[in-house]
């Protein structure tokens, strides 16, 4: 797991010791080494820091160069399958003067191109430079892993094209994207390609890129879609359980891969005690557990996850955090660049902290609910449907629009005012953060005119994800899949554990259990009336436990109401000023006062926190 960066100039050789600059921006994604590369005109320049994990050796330095010297690598993040490939390279003659996995990445491209990423099962965003031959001109390639877990923000303009692993390492002077902004308000994060900087541009997951210096122009292209379900009906889901667990197994078992220790994060819920029942039989030892406790809380896990631990057998680690403080929040402070909304950044942060004492790669459990139906989301939209279906659309819009008006954070408001399209269509209209009627309170007059016809994108964004699927449930976990996944919990994943250098992996987003969950799992054995995680449920009797709780839901979550209230928002006060000036500071006071009558709007307000810490770590002035 390491920090990229890198610019072609089309004006003149790169300054060297300003990419150095940008490069040591992110020293905290690789602190075991630096590296500095240039071309020989001096028009291109690579920079990386490394966190070594595979190949301890200076054979795994990058920036890597071929051995013809034709072409240059940049890689952050690990392909787990670089065993079988390079088995595969070295009968098609191929040799390897090391044993890690980015060599094998530079001559899976040298020998197919662009089509390396069709062979890759792992997380990384890489770049590799062609410098070209008389006949084919110098090109960037750039691209990112299938689920969106490790990032890449770039530039593009008449200049050139500059790149790196965070929004920190590039030029964000030219301020705020408005259009950015409306969809981190409405939906806690920035998805696909937009930025919160105007100017910059993520590459979405599954994407790839060329720049052609010589024209200026550069391609963008999806290289991999999720599967169309194709559900045979009648399905054996016995069958489907034993091969569900064949490939978690398999996928854990390639992620255990390492020179260093490895570890997992266990909450004690389904997904993240799967993935520890599996290690624990793959890697033939004890294996390292850690999960996070607030005592006296219904926020509190530890119990159960210690009963995993002990069914295991696991060498279990305990962070308790009695106290109720957003003070974790300090040390993760001023890395914060495009900001998320989600809380459980904290824990995922301080749970890394701890872990990163004893491991330096941790399993987690992410992507089981959006693979197996795991949110609440999916029975609650159900159950609703099949309560309201004869209620006309044009009533639900009407409720949903009187509901709108009621002040934030009013039980009941969210869910009245999420049945715009109707109730399967609640996680596109609905949102814990600032909704349709709630932006246009935060946003002020100017913006809201500035955005226009392009006020409800956001919505537009998730509801074409919606439309892609067969089914409900299908449609459902397709638009979180889409959405949520990779722009708010990779994000969250990658920043906090890259924040203390530690490498966490997600067995269950391997790219084969990601096909068979969306091409050949029945929806009816993901989530079936109020029953959800079928198929889960089938491996968790086989592999875990009996006495586990397999129906509750909680993950990495913390107390947030209570922490804002107790502390009378404190931290945003002291943060406020550094809000964008299209945030109508009115409502800010409104929504404060309404947390302190009891009213639910610690995410809101948590939202505004980490917009203003962007904000202020950006440069930006209000």
């Amino acid at each position: 797991m390491c920090g990229i960066v890198g610019k072609v100039s089309r004006q003149g050789p790169v300054d060297p010791e300003a990419l150095a600059r940008a490069r040591d921006r992110i020293a905290h994604r690789g602190p075991d080494d630096a590296g500095l590369w240039r071309s020989a005109d001096g028009c291109v320049g690579l920079g990386h820091r490394r966190l070594s994990i595979i190949d301890l050796s200076a054979a795994g330095h990058q920036p890597m160069v071929s051995p013809c010297g034709r072409y240059v690598v940049v890689f952050n993040g690990e392909v787990y399958n670089y065993l079988e490939l390079r088995q595969e390279l070295e009968r098609l003659g191929c040799r390897f003067s090391g044993s890690g996995d980015t060599e094998v990445v530079l001559t899976a491209f040298t020998h197919w191109g662009p089509d390396c990423l069709a062979r890759f099962n792992g997380m990384f965003a890489l770049a590799i430079l062609d410098q070209g031959t008389e006949s084919s001109p110098r090109r960037l390639f750039l691209a990112r892993d299938r689920v969106g877990k490790k990032p890449l923000y770039y530039q593009h303009d008449a200049q050139g094209l500059r790149f790196g692993s965070e929004l920190k390492t590039l030029d964000t002077g030219a301020g705020l994207d408005l259009q950015a902004l409306n969809h981190y308000l409405a939906l806690g994060y920035v998805p696909a390609d937009r930025c919160l900087a105007r100017g910059v541009r993520k590459l979405p997951p599954a994407h790839a890129a060329e720049y052609l210096p010589g024209t200026g122009v550069l391609r963008v292209w999806r290289y991999w879609s999720l599967p169309a379900l194709q559900a045979a009906a009648g399905a054996d889901p016995q069958a489907l359980a034993d091969e569900a667990q064949a490939l978690l197994l398999d996928a854990v078992r390639i992620r255990l891969r390492s020179d260093v220790p490895v570890g997992v994060l266990l909450s004690g819920g389904l997904d993240s005690s799967l993935v520890a029942a599996c290690a624990a039989q793959a890697a033939g030892r004890t294996i390292k557990t850690f999960t996070i406790s607030f005592p006296g809380t219904r926020y509190d896990e530890a119990s159960h996850a210690l009963q995993v631990a002990r069914h295991f057998a696991t060498d279990h680690h305990v962070l308790e955090l009695p106290q109720p403080t957003l003070s974790a929040l300090d040390g993760l402070a001023p890395l914060i660049d495009e900001p998320i909304a989600d809380s459980s950044l904290i824990p995922s942060y301080l749970v890394s902290q701890m872990t990163v004492r004893h491991v330096k790669v941790a399993l987690g459990g992410d992507g089981g609910d959006e693979l197996f139906g795991g949110y609440s989301d999916y029975t609650t939209a159900l159950q609703d449907a099949a309560r309201w279906g004869g209620v006309p659309m044009a009533a639900m819009r009407a409720v949903a629009d009187a509901a709108a008006w009621l002040p934030a954070g009013v039980r009941g408001r969210n869910r009245l005012a999420a049945l715009r399209g109707g109730p399967l269509q609640s996680l596109v209209w609905g949102s814990p953060y600032f909704d349709r009627g709630l932006r246009q309170r935060i946003l002020g007059g100017d913006a809201r005119a500035a955005l226009g016809v392009d006020y409800e994108a956001p919505e537009q964004f998730r509801l074409g994800l919606f439309l892609s699927g067969r089914d409900p449930v299908d449609s459902m976990t397709r638009t979180h899949f889409g959405s949520i996944l990779p722009d708010d919990f990779m994000v969250k994943v990658d920043r906090a554990s890259m924040a203390v250098a530690l490498e966490l992996r997600a067995p269950l987003l391997d790219v084969r259990l990601v096909e068979f969950a969306f091409g050949r799992l029945p929806s009816a054995w993901k989530v079936q009336g109020t029953d959800s995680r079928r198929l889960q449920k089938l491996l968790a009797r086989r592999l875990l436990p009996p006495s586990l709780d397999l129906n509750r839901k909680q993950g990495f979550s913390i107390p947030l109401n209570e922490w804002l209230r107790s502390s009378r928002c404190a931290e945003l006060q002291q943060l406020r000023t550094s809000l964008p000036g299209c945030i109508d500071q009115r409502e800010v006071d409104r929504l404060i006062a309404g947390h302190q009558q009891g009213r639910a709007n610690g995410g809101r307000l948590f939202a505004l926190m980490m917009l203003a810490l962007a904000a202020r770590n950006l440069g930006w002035n209000p």
